[in-house]
């Protein structure tokens, strides 16, 4: 890389000498941050203050360290602050067992818990990598991953990322979160260990081939469409999970998330889903009829694929999450929804 795309000055610089010193690391500043905070909104908004504060103290950088290495000083301060007046947000699975019976009572959704959010992969810049960074790039904001990050205090979802994701040398996240080597030592230990007890997170490793995946999604999506449960069915593992933020209840095994969809989600007409991609997985924008010839904007489900089969459906039954992955069409209804 060029040096004077790592190196600082320290003059004040013009806007386009700063936009071109700083730009290119945007990206990946905020799959760090999202990684730290598991929301892609606030991860938006520590970035753009990572980047004011950049600019307000570019004067006073001597150029010790990389622009990239400074920047990620700033922004993981900066998310540790904020994480001093907020708690985790895990999903469903993260807070008690799941049901196995579709005929139990759903407990209401806690629309004001904080709750994971899923991230677009367009933000990370992840469709425009060559193949084998994208690999990589998915590995560190998948689903799971981010989930399983939610376990660890914020020093130390802070030093595992950075160490394990991100490739910083111990002396450098030392530096970077001012502290010592062995700080950082004794914190990655813990860190790695919670992950292992938490069981394995890189669930996307058996994913299908591009073929099988297509005529899976499509599958899915024909599925949802026409309200057909016995549809579902072949495209769902044996021992498939369900969940559904912000409604803290969760399935797991076929017959019982076949049989919550097929009695309480799945009505002729009532769903449109727009394909997308969100932590490095197929997902799907989902809008809901509106009952006045209108589908409106209804959340985000992400799936995981293991093999040929959908592994777990993560539904994010939040509209505001849908702006976040651009600005999709709502879809004209081809029928209105069977009562």
């Amino acid at each position: 890389m060029d040096r004077t795309a790592t190196r600082g000055v320290a003059a004040m610089p013009s806007d386009a000498q700063f936009a071109a010193l700083t730009e290119q690391f945007r990206p990946e500043l905020l799959a760090h941050c999202y990684r730290i905070l598991g929301s892609i909104h606030d991860a938006e908004d520590l970035v753009q203050e990572t980047y004011m504060r950049a600019w307000r103290a570019f004067g006073g950088f001597e150029g010790r360290s990389s622009v990239r290495r400074w920047l990620y000083k700033i922004a993981t301060m900066a998310c540790l602050t904020a994480l001093q007046t907020r708690s985790r947000r895990p999903l469903p699975s993260g807070l008690g067992a799941p049901e196995d019976d579709h005929r139990v009572a759903v407990a209401p959704r806690e629309p004001s818990a904080g709750w994971l959010q899923p991230a677009p992969d367009s933000l990370f810049g992840l469709g425009t990598l060559d193949p084998a960074a994208i690999v990589a790039g998915r590995t560190g904001v998948r689903l799971a991953f981010i989930a399983a990050l939610q376990l660890l205090s914020a020093r130390q979802r802070a030093v595992l990322t950075l160490r394990d994701v991100l490739g910083f040398r111990t002396a450098e996240v030392a530096e970077i979160l001012d502290t010592t080597i062995a700080a950082v030592d004794s914190a990655l230990r813990r860190a790695r260990a919670r992950l292992a007890e938490a069981g394995p997170v890189e669930d996307g490793l058996t994913e299908p081939d591009e073929g099988t995946m297509r005529t899976l999604l499509d599958g899915y999506v024909d599925a949802f469409t026409r309200a057909d449960p016995d549809a579902l069915v072949n495209l769902l593992r044996l021992d498939v999970e369900l969940e559904m933020p912000p409604t803290p209840t969760w399935f797991t095994g076929r017959r019982a998330v076949v049989g919550f969809l097929a009695d309480r989600v799945l009505r002729r007409g009532l769903w449109r889903l727009t394909p997308t991609r969100a932590n490095g997985q197929p997902a799907f924008v989902v809008h809901r009829h509106a009952g006045d010839g209108r589908y409106e904007p209804y959340g985000v489900q992400v799936l995981t694929l293991v093999g040929s089969h959908i592994a777990r459906i993560t539904a994010f039954n939040d509209p505001s999450l849908v702006p976040t992955f651009g600005r999709t069409p709502t879809p004209t209804p081809t029928s209105t929804p069977a009562p």
